[in-house]
């Protein structure tokens, strides 16, 4: 969606010498689906090779050592992408769903989260807040996560709750009839949850440390979730009810404002997905350019 948002507006030049930034458009979904490359060390290999050939075969690799090109990515095999190229994995602006601080290849001040979101057709519509009469809204696979097992050992049978490991009514069910929507960590940091909680209204609760938040720059967080840590678990369902009926109207409305900036459009709208994505790499322009 990106890739077709990118293209399909006006934020391409065809002066190369007045852009701000060059796109790598390798895919790393269509490596990994190809027979030919496939595992992580081969995807590695092809972008390191290839990023080789940019940097001979056009002079602005060159000219910022990297420091204004980037590349898109969403699957976890893409962590490996820059590993057999210093200059990719050091100076290069990765945009990945994979954020994640404990990540080696990630860094922070560097690479721009990218929010896992679905594309709609259309807005979501939303169930006001009176009609939100259940607390608590999770269900996720708990295999690869201790943290998830913890939360359905400690709430899965709290009434007040729906904690599952498999929901029993639809997924979309849940989060139109809470208030409050877990987002706990998988094999990533990241999942569609959270922008999901946030298309239908539901306050997202944050239950993955070291996660580099989406458009964490740009946007204060504090003011439409909820932030806990792995080792206050426990506590979650103190500290939910702790919140008062005020503060949740107002992260409520606070949510509603910022869903416009969870959403994928062809052909970008102000303030979606693509024009935040792309205002984090413009305040990333790299100001050591040196002249072709």
């Amino acid at each position: 969606m990106f890739k077709i948002a990118l293209l399909h507006s006006s934020l391409i030049t065809t002066t190369p010498q007045h852009a701000h930034f060059f796109f790598l458009p390798f895919s790393i979904n269509n490596l990994r689906n190809d027979p030919r490359v496939r595992s992580e060390a081969s995807i590695a290999e092809f972008v390191a090779q290839y990023t080789g050939s940019i940097s001979k075969e056009f002079a602005f690799w060159n000219a910022s050592g990297g420091a204004d090109h980037f590349y898109v990515y969403c699957h976890s095999v893409g962590r490996e992408a820059a590993s057999r190229n210093a200059e990719l994995h050091n100076n290069a602006v990765q945009v990945t769903c994979s954020s994640s601080y404990f990540q080696k290849f990630y860094v922070s001040h560097k690479d721009v989260a990218l929010p896992q979101v679905w594309p709609r057709s259309d807005r979501v519509p939303l169930n006001p807040p009176h009609a939100r009469h259940r607390l608590v809204y999770f269900a996720g696979r708990i295999q690869n996560s201790r943290v998830r097992q913890e939360l359905i050992a400690l709430w899965g049978n709290d009434t007040s709750m729906d904690i599952f490991s498999k929901s029993p009514f639809p997924y979309e069910e849940g989060f139109k009839r809470s208030k409050y929507c877990i987002h706990v960590r998988g094999y990533e940091v990241n999942t569609a949850r959270v922008s999901d909680a946030i298309q239908y209204g539901c306050i997202p609760v944050i239950l993955s440390n070291y996660y580099d938040l989406p458009f964490g720059d740009v946007l204060d967080w504090s003011k439409f979730s909820v932030v806990i840590n792995h080792g206050e678990i426990a506590f979650l369902k103190e500290k939910l009810l702790s919140i008062s009926r005020k503060m949740y109207l107002t992260m409520y409305h606070n949510l509603c404002q910022v869903r416009r900036h969870f959403v994928w459009h062809k052909t970008p709208r102000g303030y979606d997905s693509f024009h935040m994505i792309a205002y984090q790499l413009w305040q990333r322009r790299s100001i050591h350019r040196l002249s072709y």
